[in-house]
């Protein structure tokens, strides 16, 4: 079959065309891609970067981590999945078994797992995956919106994580990607007061002043900006960094007011400075991070948008591409794009 692999531990990817055709074995189904989604983890991965390299991959491996598709198989022991279902997936495996996971906060697994780098991933015609981490598509919603669910739930999981205190709020987002761009959506769906969204790509800022958002580039004075628009409260109620560039978080610390919430989502390729004394000590900010989603919370509470209407995700897909245009596809994510995809019957 097609598909996309990483094969060693050095920059690129290969597209291969006799890659084996996966088999349900116990406790797991087969699946038909019917899209890929392409993030920044997967641009870090083809690049090799510190914080690819982090993630300690099991070489070689097909990638992709946020797809959904067709069940074709059905393993041994599964039960609520037969063929014909139509899935979206969790990219999180986890072990079932660690402190976290047996008191509700699976997400944080210790021995946590990731489809496409530590067992073959979405970027494939096939993928044989865990019954655990298929989620069934409501019906009538797309497959391709199915692969955007992994990456919507992110956003979800960050306004939850702030404990949804974005209604009547002042908000402000670092990035304007995909993720980004869904937290800036949903905070002006719940009712935010303001929503500034900061990115230095022109594309993505315009995408962010569609939603409704205030649209800065970051060197557009951001802090006296958000202190201009809260007078006498001193700065914004809270902040998603959802870029993981380098040096954001100082910026934001300066732009919220005392007592607010700063949600980090983004991964930085190196460590980050924070002035305790200054903004956690005396200026009383709470500093708290998410990774991936909130297992099962976050999906329900995502299939529930979704499902009411509120929440729709087709327009952050910009491009749909063969598997055999990864290399176009992952310089797309820099550039003028939001959402793209890899439909493996493209070719």
């Amino acid at each position: 079959m097609r598909a996309v692999v990483k094969n060693a531990a050095e920059r690129g990817v290969k597209y291969v065309t006799d890659a084996g055709d996966p088999k349900a074995t116990e406790g797991t189904v087969v699946i038909e891609v019917g899209a890929a989604s392409l993030c920044g983890t997967d641009r870090e991965l083809y690049e090799w970067t510190p914080s690819a390299q982090a993630f300690n991959l099991n070489l070689p491996v097909i990638l992709g981590h946020e797809g959904a598709g067709t069940v074709v198989e059905v393993g041994a022991g599964v039960t609520g999945l037969s063929v014909g279902d139509q899935v979206a997936l969790e990219s999180h495996l986890t072990c079932g078994q660690c402190f976290p996971c047996r008191t509700g906060d699976a997400h944080t697994c210790e021995r946590t797992g990731i489809l496409g780098m530590h067992i073959d991933g979405v970027f494939a015609q096939y993928a044989a995956v865990p019954q655990d981490i298929c989620v069934k598509l409501p019906t009538g919603l797309s497959l391709e919106s199915g692969a955007l669910l992994e990456a919507a739930g992110v956003a979800v999981h960050a306004i939850q994580r702030a404990n949804y205190s974005v209604a009547g709020r002042a908000v402000l987002v670092s990035g304007a990607g995909p993720v980004g761009l869904v937290v800036v959506n949903l905070a002006l769906l719940m009712g935010a007061s303001h929503v500034i969204a900061v990115d230095p790509n022109p594309y993505r800022r315009a995408q962010a002043e569609r939603l409704g958002a205030i649209a800065m580039h970051p060197n557009d004075g951001i802090i006296e900006r958000c202190r201009e628009l809260t007078g006498r409260r001193g700065g914004f109620d809270v902040a998603f960094e959802c870029s993981g560039a380098p040096g954001t978080l100082a910026t934001l610390f300066e732009a919220v007011r005392r007592e607010a919430t700063v949600i980090t989502v983004g991964h930085p390729g190196r460590p980050a400075e924070v002035d305790i004394a200054a903004h956690i000590n005396k200026k009383g900010i709470t500093l708290r991070g998410i990774f991936g989603r909130r297992l099962w919370e976050t999906w329900e509470q995502s299939l529930l948008l979704l499902d009411s209407g509120k929440l729709e995700l087709d327009w952050l897909i910009t491009h749909r591409m063969k598997l055999s245009q990864i290399d176009e596809a992952v310089e797309l994510l820099t550039g003028d794009a939001c959402k793209v995809l890899l439909i493996p019957d493209l070719g």
